[in-house]
């Protein structure tokens, strides 16, 4: 009886380990896409001051990687602008001290929410109104939308 239940235990042993190794080997990536990072976003732009109270008036989704998609209308100049500054938003090169802006209270709460590189991305910025918003963020393309 002893002997019988260790050949049954050593039996599902190399048949379990048998099904592990057809499953891992079925989920390999066997597209290039696996060989990348994912950099994929959604970007939005809410009046208000918070994320948590604003109201969500765009939103659009940023894909980076392989290719630049999504449903954002300059994904190509989008993605190249977060490359160049390794997809750190603090590091948005500022153009406020060149432009001029109204002093008008209307707060808008810009965000982005996923990951660039694999690493996982939470950004909100408060800024006066529309017009320091893009300004403050460089006047580039990302939160033109």
């Amino acid at each position: 009886m002893r002997r019988t239940r260790g050949m049954i235990a050593v039996t599902a042993a190399v048949l379990l380990s048998g099904a592990a190794t057809s499953t891992a080997s079925a989920t390999q990536p066997t597209s290039a896409s696996g060989l990348y990072a994912p950099s994929a976003l959604v970007l939005t732009i809410a009046k208000g001051t918070s994320t948590a109270t604003a109201t969500v008036e765009r939103a659009v989704t940023l894909s980076c990687a392989p290719t630049a998609g999504g449903t954002h209308p300059a994904s190509v100049a989008a993605c190249g602008e977060l490359d160049s500054v390794d997809g750190e938003f603090t590091e948005l090169p500022s153009a406020l001290a060149y432009t001029t802006c109204t002093r008008q209270w209307d707060p808008v709460t810009a965000a982005a929410h996923g990951v660039w590189r694999g690493q996982r991305i939470a950004w909100s910025a408060t800024y006066n109104n529309g017009c320091e918003m893009v300004a403050s963020l460089g006047g580039g393309s990302i939160f033109a939308f």
